[in-house]
């Protein structure tokens, strides 16, 4: 038993886990009987979240560098190396000042509702909570498109999910799909080494207007806080921000590499079939297609409308209120995951207190 049942245990989980300890909770491993408990569970076999698995190319010169945790200063950081290791270094020195309510690995099954509380089912036994903190984040649920005929191609096919380095295209002819950040830096990566070929569904839209990374995130925030509020599926980020002319956009770009075509048809064994009917040969494909919030897991409390949407009010779901979901919509960026582990923290805070009066 535990009052706050976290899941997850990336930026946001950590954040709110640091918040219920600021808030007076305790570990439910040591009080399993206490009111005010909380626990962790992650998935993973170590700490770092999504960083982990991020690609070997992906230094920390490069990456955006909001990754920090509460009251907890980065070290200093070789901008040479690569971001998964470095972040998860820092991200288990946070875990170890705290001391955090942890347990790993530990995978979610499903939540339920039992009685008047919660049903946590993991594949290490279950778990009551009067609430529940989900930061499962989007990693385990990469966006995978299905065109006809992907079955029978004879090439490789990876998700940015699961790629490495540019290594393994080299010397190939390399369909790149998709429209968002990651597939430019990918591309402009395996286009150092094969030859390739950038596919999009619509046509990429770069900002002119010189890209303010503060105005434009008070922006973006904005226009999806309006789309969860209204209880609408969120978009990428791109959808929301357009891209801005990064240093490996443009260097795609003077290398003439970014050409974009429309979105090919049918994949064959060999090539891909294009929109005008005409056939290109590749022998591998990626797709750069993006991810999307992983919460197959709470599909048992029915909390998606007719559109597919949540309905949210800040970091609470509107139509279940002992539920929060951070590293969802607004805070789904690294911007806002401190912010919201702390938002999600007092409102259930003042909740399970005014539960107790």
């Amino acid at each position: 038993m535990a009052a706050v049942v976290v899941i997850g245990a990336g930026q946001s989980g950590l954040s709110a886990g640091y918040h219920l300890q600021r808030r007076g909770f305790t570990s439910a491993l040591t009080d399993p009987d206490g009111l005010r408990t909380f626990v962790i569970l992650d998935g993973a076999d170590s700490p770092g979240g999504a960083w982990s698995h991020r690609w070997e190319s992906l230094r920390m010169a490069t990456v955006n560098g909001i990754f920090d945790l509460p009251r907890f200063p980065k070290p200093p950081l070789d901008p040479a190396e690569p971001s998964r290791t470095a972040v998860p270094r820092y991200f288990a020195g946070f875990e170890r000042a705290t001391g955090l309510p942890i347990l790993r690995p530990v995978r979610v099954s499903a939540v339920r509702r039992h009685d008047l509380d919660f049903a946590v089912e993991t594949d290490r036994g279950q778990w009551t909570a009067r609430a529940i903190i989900n930061a499962t984040g989007t990693w385990d649920n990469p966006v995978r498109p299905h065109y006809p005929g992907q079955e029978t191609f004879a090439g490789i096919q990876v998700h940015t999910r699961d790629y490495v380095s540019a290594r393994q295209f080299a010397g190939r002819r390399v369909a790149v799909v998709g429209g968002g950040i990651s597939a430019l830096q990918l591309l402009e990566e395996i286009s150092r080494v094969a030859t390739t070929f950038w596919y999009t569904r619509r046509e990429p839209v770069f900002r002119e207007d010189g890209f303010e990374p503060e105005v434009a995130g008070r922006e973006t925030i904005a226009r999806v806080v309006a789309d969860v509020e209204a209880g609408r599926p969120t978009g990428s980020v791109v959808s929301y921000t357009g891209l801005a002319w990064t240093p490996y956009a443009l260097a795609a770009r003077q290398r003439g590499v970014l050409q974009r075509r429309p979105m090919f048809t049918a994949v064959e064994p060999y090539g891909v079939r294009e929109a005008d009917g005409s056939f290109t040969s590749v022998d591998a494909i990626l797709w750069a297609t993006g991810f999307k919030a992983a919460l197959g897991h709470l599909d048992p409390l029915g909390l998606r409308n007719e559109l597919g949407g949540i309905r949210m009010n800040g970091t609470q779901v509107a139509d279940e209120p002992r539920v929060h979901l951070i590293g969802f919509g607004p805070s789904q960026s690294t911007v806002g995951a401190n912010r919201a582990g702390r938002d999600a923290v007092n409102a259930l805070a003042a909740r399970l207190d005014a539960a107790r009066t």
